[in-house]
């Protein structure tokens, strides 16, 4: 007989407060976590249930409620308070404390003109977003997603970031509807920030950091850049004519759901955001009336459910059915560094288009490098040409000499020569102003081996060339060949569309496995997240950096970031179509219809050109025509992720929770992949699928193509439907055809992938599959 037992949320008070703090007398903060709101309180009674927790270990009832940072009152239960180590021990041991986390800094990183036209979206040059709804909808037009979604309109999305730049054009409301009813949000004013910021299209700004005024705007006003490009991304308006500095990539702007009501919550300042901030910020876009959320932020490595407000506030959020959706992480190609990788957050990594912005490189003999630039400029005679590893002075360490580093170059080397300066240490940004103090005039910006062919583009100082490490080791092959008398020049730049096979995923985008949380594969899918060209904040230039004093309206930006709003503007328009679907069953439909293949027919590579693996795409390219008819969707409800936390051994992440003595295994928590750490032999997973497509009469057939030395069979193998909305289960069975030698082939604990697939005559609901041996 099962006797539910009630077990704590996270690890023993040992593991949160190790001995030697608990004598620490030194204020923090902790975010005091009660779980969720299980009766109706109105929001005074919360607060005040919040000062007498915190009074039970304050001196006085006036140091309580002056320690109180935020009280979470809308669907997580909590508070963030400044406590000493002891005085948070002590809270943790009251009955009605799920846990004490102490809060930390999180830094963040940069975790579109062709970006959507490349992901297949009707949002090209001269396409009219408004005449359009204006217009009867053909039967042609109906079948398109982005009218059958009326581009966004009903949805409010939020992000959350660093702030925005109202007056960008892309948060223009001219001819929107009114304001949704459903909106509970504010319009939250502060330092050049005001009520008339706020518009039809940004319904709700609110602001979280606490910061002097000299560094950041105290108010949801963006002064980073980050903040306004990934909100235009998401949802920005149709802008014609915008083009970065100098012109390129010029063409008509557009986030994927331009009509959608955009929410604005600010908890980055300065490059940081704090644990209680991102509680408060999810706690309030819930209550606001959020739909689809966009996060853009992760920690510099993957962090424990224990460790992880952002996991915390999106099991909240998939209880009230809100999809989440955050940045992977920048840390690749290093395995095991994708981050946010709950089960309830849909994990986006990033991937290159096929736009290049060619700057062609002549070196003297004759030989042309097709490198790429967003410098505007012309350098057409040949001038001498050096490596920054031959002009460098003579106190500059070894392994420094060919970086280009601030005062590392000897101007009597430079002056009236291209230099080439490897990527590696530094800012790219520098390298150019330091190429320019010491008297070149103009610059090569060359990969290294483990950047392959990821290029960044940033207008730069001077004339500018990037390129790629097999470039890289032409150019230096021919330096050396001409033995001090090596010349180049630079061509004007020119754009140019399909110029390689596209999508390849970029080098830095983080990788798998998933070392939280094994037996769920991460990244999920993968989206266009290098160059890409949004609004930006005016009072930032384009390169961050202080040394540049340029303002721009549209910027180039990469990251995991700039993938993220892509797969979020895509879940909030099926949430337009699908109103009534799960964030489970809308993360099911983009992670099953995406693609493996590149514009050229090819398996999608890395950027050596090598096969590229689940572990850096997910499922595949998002294809956004193809997500709104899935066909099947893989469904999981909040009790389903409470039961995978139950056998993960926290016990839960959301409030109390009676968890069975023997709950389901995690590798059955019905997901859209399969992740197996160490099979030993055989493995058998549940899972289940839900009828979605049109036709409610359905027959579905099950094929496969396993790893290597595996066989992967299903049960029943042939899946039959009566109506929409009807539900089959099925088994897959995992196992090493000879365990021995699979075992010798596996060998380091290295994966090895597949695929399995469910088929009628038009749908294919394709999952990956990830197995390592024991």
């Amino acid at each position: 007989m099962n006797i539910p037992t009630i077990i704590p949320l996270f690890l023993s008070l040992l593991l949160l407060f190790p001995p030697l703090a608990i004598c620490d007398e030194r204020q923090r903060t902790y975010i005091v976590y009660l779980g969720s709101h299980t009766q109706q309180y109105t929001p005074d009674q919360i607060l005040e249930t919040h000062h007498s927790c915190l009074t039970s270990v304050k001196d006085s009832e006036e140091e309580a409620r002056a320690s109180l940072i935020y009280s979470y009152r809308h669907s997580i239960n909590g508070f963030a308070a400044s406590l000493t180590p002891q005085q948070a021990s002590k809270l943790n041991e009251l009955e009605e404390v799920v846990a004490v986390i102490e809060s930390r800094p999180r830094k963040y990183s940069t975790h579109t003109t062709r970006s959507w036209e490349f992901s297949g979206l009707n949002l090209a040059a001269g396409y009219d977003v408004a005449e359009s709804m204006k217009k009867e909808t053909t039967m042609a037009e109906a079948g398109d997603l982005l009218h059958r979604a009326g581009y966004g309109k009903s949805l409010i999305v939020g992000i959350l970031d660093s702030g925005v730049w109202p007056e960008a054009e892309s948060f223009s409301d001219e001819g929107m509807e009114a304001v949704p009813k459903s909106w509970k949000g504010i319009c939250q004013t502060g330092q050049e920030f005001n009520s008339s910021h706020c518009n039809k299209k940004i319904i709700g700004a609110r602001y979280y950091i606490k910061l002097d005024a000299t560094e950041d705007y105290r108010s949801p006003r963006d002064k980073d850049g980050h903040g306004t490009h990934t909100a235009a991304t998401f949802a920005g308006r149709q802008v014609r004519n915008a083009s970065a500095l100098g012109g390129f990539a010029r063409g008509t702007a557009s986030g994927g759901a331009p009509l959608a009501r955009l929410a604005v919550y600010k908890k980055i300042g300065g490059n940081t955001c704090f644990d209680e901030d991102m509680l408060a910020a999810m706690d309030d876009a819930i209550a606001d009336g959020v739909q689809v959320i966009s996060i853009s932020i992760g920690a510099d490595e993957p962090l424990s459910p224990v460790n992880d407000s952002l996991s915390i506030g999106a099991l909240h959020a998939a209880r009230k059915n809100v999809v989440v959706v955050c940045s992977g992480g920048n840390d690749g190609p290093t395995p095991g560094t994708v981050v946010n990788t709950p089960p309830w957050i849909l994990t986006v990594g990033a991937s290159n288009m096929d736009r290049g912005f060619l700057g062609t490189v002549v070196l003297g003999n004759g030989l042309k490098i097709t490198g790429q630039t967003v410098t505007h400029h012309k350098l057409p005679k040949r001038l001498p040409l050096i490596s920054a590893a031959d002009a460098a002075l003579p106190w500059v360490p070894d392994n420094e000499t060919d970086q280009c580093l601030p005062d590392s170059l000897a101007p009597e080397k430079v002056r009236g020569k291209i230099v080439v300066c490897l990527r590696g240490s530094g800012t790219r940004f520098l390298k150019g102003v330091e190429v320019k103090r010491a008297g070149g005039v103009g610059f090569i910006l060359a990969n290294t081996a483990a950047l392959g062919d990821d290029v960044f583009l940033e207008p730069h100082v001077l004339p500018t060339t990037a390129v790629t490490y097999d470039e890289t080791r032409e150019i230096v092959r021919y330096i050396r060949s001409a033995k001090g008398n090596a010349t180049a020049r630079l061509r004007e730049p020119r754009t140019v569309l399909g110029y390689k096979a596209a999508p390849f995923m970029a080098a830095f985008s983080s990788q798998g496995p998933n070392v939280i949380h094994p037996y769920i594969l991460k990244p999920d899918v993968a989206a266009p997240g290098v160059n890409i060209l949004a609004a930006w904040s005016e009072a930032s230039p384009p390169t961050k950096l202080s040394e540049d004093r340029r303002s721009v309206k549209y910027n180039f930006d990469s990251g995991t970031s700039m993938a993220c709003p892509h797969v979020a503007a895509l879940a909030a328009l099926l949430k337009a179509i699908h109103p009534t679907w799960s964030s489970a069953a809308i993360r099911s439909a983009i992670m099953t219809t995406a693609s493996t293949r590149n514009n050229k027919g090819k398996t999608i590579t890395d950027e050596r050109g090598h096969t590229a693996t689940p572990f850096q795409f997910g499922s595949g390219q998002f294809r956004p025509s193809k997500a709104a008819d899935p066909g099947l969707v893989y469904d999981a409800s909040y009790t389903d992720y409470l039961l995978y936390l139950c056998s993960y051994g926290l016990k839960n992440a959301g409030e109390r929770f009676n968890c069975p003595r023997f709950p389901p295994p995690m590798y059955d928590l019905n997901y859209p992949s399969v992740s197996v750490p160490k099979l030993n032999g055989t493995l058998t997973i549940k899972r289940s699928v839900t009828n979605v497509g049109g036709d409610g009469n359905a027959v579905y057939f099950f094929s496969a193509k396993p790893p290597l030395g595996m066989t992967v069979t299903a049960r029943p193998s042939v899946l039959f439907f009566s109506r929409v909305g009807e539900r089959k289960e099925f088994t897959l069975t995992i196992e090493a055809r000879d365990l021995k030698e699979t075992k010798e082939y596996y060998g380091g604990g290295g994966y090895r992938f597949g695929w399995y697939s469910w088929r009628d005559n038009y749908h294919v609901v394709r999952s990956p599959i990830a197995v390592s041996m024991g």
